[in-house]
């Protein structure tokens, strides 16, 4: 059996990555969820806080800061950004709720696990220390706190 390393995140990325996994647990959510037969609009509501309130602060903030430091031509940045707007529309629906949820849960975690694999290793190879110093100094973690209103993956 082959071992896996754990990935090396410079100290300047790794409370984006804490943040994704914040993401994953999303995604466990939603399929939770679907195996207790929750609701979709129930899952929608959540979904849609977490959006607001997590994930689209986060992207911007990657979208500003981080992927400048590729350069928007590069390949890997141009998958990032379509992923995105994957997202943004996917969370923005408000019909075929249950497809969407499960298009969400799957393509968040398959971009999550991209730029977690791919990206963000590319980045840091590539990121000056002004670059990563500036990633620091403007994104500046928020403690998560969860929405208890209504806990339907219990």
């Amino acid at each position: 059996m082959i071992a896996t390393q754990p990935l090396k995140r410079v100290k300047e990325l790794q409370s984006l990555s804490r943040e994704h996994h914040h993401g994953l647990l999303l995604c466990w959510k939603i399929r939770t969820g679907f195996a207790k037969n929750v609701s979709p609009v129930r899952m929608k509501r959540y979904t849609d806080w977490f959006y607001m309130k997590y994930l689209l602060p986060h992207f911007e903030l990657e979208e500003e800061y981080v992927f400048p430091v590729l350069k928007k031509d590069h390949e890997l940045i141009r998958k990032a950004l379509t992923d995105h707007r994957r997202l943004r529309r996917l969370f923005n629906q408000s019909i075929n709720i249950e497809l969407n949820l499960g298009l969400i849960e799957e393509e968040l975690e398959a971009h999550i696990r991209f730029e977690e694999r791919v990206l963000f290793p590319e980045i840091q190879n590539s990121a000056t220390s002004e670059q990563l110093e500036k990633i620091s100094e403007i994104h500046k973690e928020d403690r998560f706190v969860e929405n208890v209103k209504d806990i339907f993956w219990e």
